[in-house]
Parts: C-alpha cells; sequence; structure tokens
C-alpha cells in the first residue's frame, strides 16, 4: 500500500508582478513550448520525469478521463522546458480560479537540475502566468519537495501566506511517487 509521511505544505503568492531583470540565458539550445490540450501520455510522461524525486503523486491518482478534463481545459497552460530538444521541464499555470492563477506544478527532469536552468526556467513561467493578467499568481510546495525550491520561489518575489500539515502516503511501487 505504501508509507504516509508527514508534510508541511507552504503556499506562497505574489501580488504584484515582479520587476527583476530576468536571469541570463544558459548558453544551451533551450525553447519553451505550449504543449496545447497535451494527449494524456505525453503529461504522465513529464509528471514521472520531473516529479518522480519528490514524490508527486496526484495526478497519478486520476483516472485518464479525469486527468484529461483536467490539462487540456483552456484554462490550463502546460510549458514543456526543452533543452537541447529533449523535455527538461515543466511549469502547469493553471487560470481557472482567475483573478488568481496558480503554477501548479513546477520542476526540471533530475539530469539539469543543478545547472542553472531553475532561475531562467521560473523566470519565464512567472512571466507567463503574470501574461494572464490575474491580481495574484500562487504557487506551493511542501518538504518533500527539492530543498531549495522554497528558497528559490522566495527570491523571485512570493511570500509566503499560509502553511498547513499534510500526509501523502508513498507508494511502493517505483511507478508512484506524491503531491
Amino acid at each position: 500500500m505504501g508509507r504516509k509521511v508527514d508534510v508541511t505544505i507552504t503556499y506562497l503568492r505574489q501580488t504584484v508582478r515582479p520587476a527583476y531583470a530576468p536571469p541570463p540565458r544558459p548558453g544551451r539550445q533551450l525553447s519553451i513550448l505550449r504543449a496545447h490540450k497535451p494527449p494524456v501520455h505525453f503529461y504522465r510522461y513529464l509528471y514521472d520525469l520531473i516529479g518522480g524525486p519528490w514524490h508527486w503523486v496526484s495526478r497519478k491518482r486520476l483516472a485518464d478521463d479525469e486527468l484529461a478534463a483536467i490539462i487540456q481545459s483552456d484554462a490550463v497552460h502546460l510549458y514543456v522546458l526543452y533543452v537541447e530538444g529533449v523535455p527538461a521541464g515543466m511549469a502547469e499555470i493553471d487560470a481557472e480560479e482567475t483573478p488568481i492563477v496558480h503554477i501548479r506544478f513546477f520542476g526540471l527532469a533530475p539530469e539539469v537540475i543543478g545547472t542553472g536552468l531553475s532561475r531562467f526556467f521560473l523566470s519565464n513561467a512567472v512571466d507567463l502566468a503574470w501574461s494572464l493578467n490575474p491580481n495574484e499568481v500562487r504557487i506551493e510546495t511542501c518538504t518533500l519537495d527539492h530543498p531549495a525550491a522554497l528558497a528559490l520561489y522566495q527570491k523571485f518575489g512570493f511570500t509566503v501566506f499560509d502553511q498547513r500539515p499534510g500526509r501523502v502516503t508513498l507508494s511502493d511501487e517505483k511507478d508512484s511517487a506524491a503531491r
């Protein structure tokens, strides 16, 4: 069945569009493309690749039709970071609750973590979220995420507005992870 792990979920927000200079573009072949109404199999691939090390599970528990209804909504914008032509990151921006826009999932593939791409990609994701003209952009993290996630979000101008305890069931299976 899996073991249960207590976590702390931290909720952050920006109430004004940040006015920082964007980080320099890393010296690699990069592109950020929107996957418009992505097929479920592609989304699951990205979710597993990027979320696996951090125990993302919430979308794994959804049936294909439930997941498709979310990710193929006109209000959901999935952006994929490609490095040298290979998927290396995802940012899921959800405008379903406008005027609040949520960056629901953000992360990088394990092989590009620590290369400086997170700052570049997050800067772009935040800008894309603000391009939807919200009053507020939110993101969340938990204690199972990368240890630098919270500090990175705060460096980008997100401020903590709530913290709550949570419980995540970690699967014993390799192909089932948590968030």
